[in-house]
C-alpha cells in the first residue's frame, strides 16, 4: 500500500499539481495518464523518493519493499545480467553478500558461525535457495535466452538491457511496484508475457504507459492528471477515455436535459461493467464501475490533434504485386525470402516478424529507398503512396522553421501549411521553432502532417506510434480505422492492429504466413503457432 498525503510538485512559479491526497492498495494496478509534461514521471519519482516533493509526504505499509523501474542502462554494466536481476531485491541481495564474505573468511569465527546461521534462516525466508531459478524464468519469460544470463551488462545491446531492467523491478515480488513506460522497446509476445504476469501479481502497481491495451488489460484504476490535479478513476484507460469523451458530447450540448445526461451516464456505466475484458481483475472492476458517482465523469482538457488522412482519387482494382521478394542484412541474415502476395481494395495490412528489421527492410523496398536481394514488386498505375518511415532522422537535419519546412512537401500558401501544422497542435510562435530543436513527438507530429499534404490511397507506416502520447495515438488510430484507402503498417501497439488491420502478413526467413483474420485471433491460434515455428526453423 501506498499513502500519499497533501503531495504538491513545483518547479519554479510552475505548479503540476497540489493537495494530492490518495491511496494506493493491494491488488490493484493504476494507470497513470496525462498530456506530455502533465508530471506522469515525475509522481512516480517523487512517490520512489527519486525526487523531493515540494510538499506532502509519502508512505508504505510498515515493512513493505517498493521496486522501480530504472530508466539507467549503463549502471549495471559490471556485473553478470543474473546478479543485476537479483540485486533488484535488495534485502535479499545484501544478505547475499554477507554470506559469501563470511564463507570466504579464512579465520572463520563462532561468532561468524553464529551470524552465518542467523543469515541462513533470513535467506531461506526470503526464498533465496530459488532466487537463482526465479530470476532465469523471468529473463526467459522476457525473451533473454540463459546463454547470456552469465554475460556482463555492458555486452549486451539496449534492447536487451531494457528487459533486463524490466526482470530485476518485477523479481521477488515486491509490495509496492513502479513502472514507467515498462513496454518501450518489447515486441509483442513479450508485452502479452507482462500482460499475463501483471494480472497474477497480488500487490501494489503504478504503471506509466503509452500502450492503451497493456493498460487496458493490467488496469483496475486510472489515475488522471489534469486541470492541474490528480485524480482517481475506477476502471481503465478505454472506460476513461469513453467516458470522458461522453462527458464532452454532453458538455457541448447545452440541450439535453439533466435526467437524460444522468440516464445516458448510467446506461454508459452499465454497458461497460458488463463488458469488462476478462481478467483476473474483472470482478473487483465490475463492483467499482457499478459504485461509480457518475458525478465523477467529466470532460478531459486533452486536445486531441486533427489527423485527417483523405484521398485525391479512389485506387482501382491493382493495388501492389509482391513477387518472390528476399531481404538480408549485410552479415548475411536472411530477413525474409520468398515472399508472394498481392494486396487488394480494403487491404489493411499489418506486417508482423520476429526480427523488426524485416518490416523496415519490406517498406524501404516498396518505396524505393533499399534494393531487394532478389523479386520485385509493382504498384497499380492509380495508386499514390505516403510513407511514415521508422528513422526520420535525415528529414529534421536543417534549421528551417516547421512552416518552412512543411513548405517542401507541398504546393501552397503559408496559411495553408500553418493550417495542416495546427491540427497538429501547432499553433502561435511554435510554428516558427526550427525543426532541428524538436522532441521525438514534435518530429512524428510534423511527419504526419507531411503524409496528410499527400492525400494519398495508400498509407505505409512503419511503428506510427513510436513517440506518440496517447492523444496523439487515439486520434491517429480513430482516422485509420475510418480510412478508405489501404494501410500496410507494423506496430507494437496490440489496439492499433486489433482495430486497424483487416490482414496479417507474417515475413520469416522461409516465406510468409498470409491471414484474413483479427490480429487476438491470430496469436492464440494453435495451428498458426505450429506454422510459425515451422516458418522459423524453431
Amino acid at each position: 500500500m501506498i499513502s500519499v498525503t497533501n503531495l504538491a510538485v513545483q518547479f519554479g512559479k510552475r505548479v503540476l499539481y497540489k493537495d494530492v491526497n490518495m491511496k494506493f492498495t493491494n491488488g490493484n494496478i493504476y494507470g497513470v495518464i496525462g498530456a506530455n509534461g502533465a508530471g506522469k514521471s515525475t509522481l512516480l519519482k517523487a512517490i520512489s523518493g527519486e525526487l523531493e516533493p515540494t510538499k506532502g509526504n509519502v508512505e508504505m505499509g510498515p515493512g513493505e519493499r517498493l521496486s522501480v523501474l530504472s530508466q539507467d542502462h549503463f549502471q549495471y554494466d559490471q556485473f553478470t545480467v543474473l546478479d543485476t536481476v537479483l540485486m533488484g531485491h535488495t534485502v535479499l541481495w545484501d544478505i547475499m553478500k554477507q554470506r559469501e564474505a563470511l564463507y570466504a573468511k579464512p579465520d572463520f569465527s563462532d561468532e561468524d558461525g553464529i551470524k552465518v546461521a542467523e543469515l541462513e534462516e533470513k535467506f531461506a525466508e526470503l526464498g533465496g535457495y530459488n532466487a537463482e531459478s526465479d530470476a532465469a524464468a523471468l529473463l526467459s519469460g522476457l525473451g533473454i535466452k540463459e546463454d547470456k544470463h552469465y554475460m556482463l551488462m555492458g555486452e549486451l545491446s539496449g534492447k536487451e538491457k531494457v528487459r533486463i531492467m524490466l526482470a530485476k523491478a518485477l523479481f521477488g515480488e515486491p509490495d509496492n511496484l513502479l513502472l514507467d513506460e515498462p513496454t518501450n522497446d518489447l515486441d509483442l509476445d513479450t508485452v502479452q508475457w507482462l500482460e499475463s504476469y501483471l494480472s497474477e501479481f497480488e500487490h501494489t502497481v503504478l504503471v506509466v504507459s503509452h500502450d492503451r491495451h497493456f493498460l487496458d488489460s493490467v488496469c483496475t484504476h486510472t489515475v488522471d492528471i489534469d486541470f492541474g490535479k490528480v485524480t482517481l478513476f475506477a476502471g481503465n484507460y478505454s472506460f476513461w477515455y469513453e467516458s470522458s469523451q461522453l462527458a464532452l458530447r454532453q458538455a457541448q450540448n447545452q440541450k439535453a436535459k439533466a435526467e437524460e445526461k444522468k440516464k445516458e451516464l448510467e446506461e454508459f456505466i452499465r454497458r461497460f461493467s458488463a463488458n469488462v475484458s476478462k481478467s483476473k481483475q474483472t470482478t473487483s472492476r465490475k463492483k467499482m464501475l457499478e459504485k461509480l458517482n457518475i458525478e465523477e465523469i467529466r470532460p478531459s482538457t486533452r486536445k486531441y490533434p486533427g489527423i485527417i488522412f483523405q484521398m485525391d482519387r479512389e485506387p482501382g482494382n491493382q493495388i501492389l504485386e509482391v513477387k518472390g521478394l528476399r531481404a538480408t542484412t549485410d552479415d548475411g541474415t536472411v530477413l525474409f525470402n520468398d515472399v508472394n502476395f498481392t494486396v487488394e481494395k480494403g487491404d489493411k495490412i499489418v506486417f508482423l516478424s520476429r526480427d523488426p528489421r524485416a518490416m523496415t527492410a519490406f517498406f524501404e523496398i516498396i518505396n524505393g529507398n533499399r534494393k531487394a536481394q532478389g523479386g520485385d514488386y509493382k504498384w497499380g498505375v492509380t495508386i499514390t503512396t505516403a510513407y511514415l518511415p521508422l528513422d526520420n532522422t535525415k528529414f529534421f537535419e536543417s534549421d528551417l522553421n516547421l512552416v518552412d519546412w512543411l513548405a517542401q512537401f507541398g504546393e501552397g500558401n503559408e496559411v495553408y501549411f500553418k493550417s495542416f501544422l495546427g491540427r497538429m497542435l501547432f499553433s502561435g510562435e511554435e510554428v516558427l521553432k526550427k525543426v532541428n530543436v524538436l522532441s521525438g513527438g514534435e518530429k512524428m507530429r510534423c511527419m504526419i502532417a507531411r503524409m496528410q499534404l499527400k492525400n494519398a490511397n495508400c498509407l505505409i507506416l512503419d511503428t506510427p506510434t513510436n513517440h506518440l502520447d496517447l492523444e496523439s495515438i487515439q486520434a491517429f488510430n480513430n482516422n485509420l480505422k475510418a480510412f478508405k484507402g489501404n494501410i500496410l503498417f507494423s506496430s507494437h501497439d496490440h489496439e492499433f492492429i486489433e482495430t486497424v488491420a483487416n490482414r496479417i502478413i507474417e515475413l520469416t526467413p522461409n516465406g510468409i504466413i498470409d491471414k484474413m483474420m483479427e490480429y487476438d485471433d491470430y496469436i492464440s491460434d494453435d495451428h498458426i503457432k505450429e506454422i510459425k515455428a515451422r516458418m522459423y526453423g524453431d
